[in-house]
């Protein structure tokens, strides 16, 4: 077994059914295996709940099981150990970062929360463990603005790394937070003149946009959300066409809720894609969840004593939530 590339490297015997062996891993292990929307479609089918972060928060913070395999990128296996310190907790490949994340590196966002004193400082989830330590609460896309809303009118905030769903609390609230310039490059890449294009295409079809979107973009939208909320709107919605802007892992389980419609990737600013993607996202496999359920790892730890700021802005959170 080699874990060195951030991963367990190890040979899987020609004609495994890695699905089968992953259901009698998951038992044989006492584990759950909890994955994100914008897993690839074989994974979301084996895993044990599937959300977006605020729900597999939730869900982390409640499991009775000794063993967590998070299929999502590095931040969110930091929240599911900072949640559940005595259980372990599992990223397939701990190569699985973020853009947006890495945008926010803490020593930096500390020195600018400390050139903004008296601010309350909100943090997307989509985070270090270390910057949610300098947090006075973390938000997801879901509830960011209901909590911020929350908040009396004229407390003064600094909310980041996401420029861009700052921006659209800002202006559906009427605050001024202070924003951090970072952004997801997966969401910055929506081409607004392509996705016109295809509204022209599809005339009858509803945009649904992710609130990490840049502007230009949202403006198109029929339905600005997380990708619950966006999962939702589109399982209730009469429309039969739907053009999706946000990572392209969603539209499987879009398609499975709702096998009657039509589903469109909004492509990215580049003219050889189709769909935008998050090479993060993707670098889980199944044979890499396989043999970590074989060998329970790589494992992911928290600094204890960074583990215990954090736990209180993500605790105050799912208590607003």
């Amino acid at each position: 077994m080699n874990v060195d590339k951030g991963f367990v490297e190890a040979e899987i015997p020609a004609g495994t059914d890695l699905k089968k062996e992953i259901e009698r891993l998951k038992k044989e292990q006492d584990a759950v295996v909890l994955a994100h929307y914008y897993q690839k479609g074989e994974i979301q089918d084996v895993a044990d709940y599937i959300g977006d972060s605020l729900a597999l928060a939730r869900i982390a913070a409640t499991l009775p099981n000794k063993v967590i395999v998070l299929c999502g990128v590095h931040f969110m296996g930091e929240t599911a150990k900072i949640l559940c310190p005595d259980k372990v907790v599992i990223v397939p490949d701990v190569n699985a970062g973020c853009s947006l994340a890495d945008s926010c590196p803490a020593d930096e966002f500390a020195r600018f929360v400390a050139d903004h004193p008296g601010h309350t400082v909100i943090s997307y989830v989509n985070t270090s463990a270390a910057v949610k330590a300098l947090t006075d609460i973390v938000v997801t896309s879901g509830n960011a603005r209901k909590i911020v809303e929350s908040l009396p009118k004229d407390e003064k905030i600094i909310f980041g790394p996401d420029r861009n769903l700052g921006n659209y609390i800002n202006a559906e609230t009427g605050r001024q937070m202070v924003l951090w310039n970072g952004a997801c490059h997966v969401h910055e890449l929506f081409s607004p003149v392509k996705i016109a294009e295809l509204k022209k295409e599809h005339p009858q079809a509803k945009v649904l946009v992710h609130p990490e979107c840049p502007a230009p973009v949202r403006i198109l939208a029929d339905k600005i959300g997380s990708t619950a909320v966006l999962l939702k709107y589109a399982t209730e919605s009469d429309a039969q066409e739907f053009i999706v802007a946000t990572e392209s892992g969603i539209l499987h389980q879009m398609q499975k809720d709702c096998p009657q419609k039509t589903f469109i990737p909004a492509p990215p600013d580049d003219s050889t894609c189709a769909c935008n993607d998050c090479a993060f996202m993707k670098l889980n496999t199944m044979e890499k969840l396989y043999n970590s359920l074989r060998f329970l790892a790589p494992q992911i730890e928290v600094d204890a004593d960074i583990a215990e700021r954090a736990r209180r802005p993500i605790e105050r959170m799912l208590q607003l939530s």
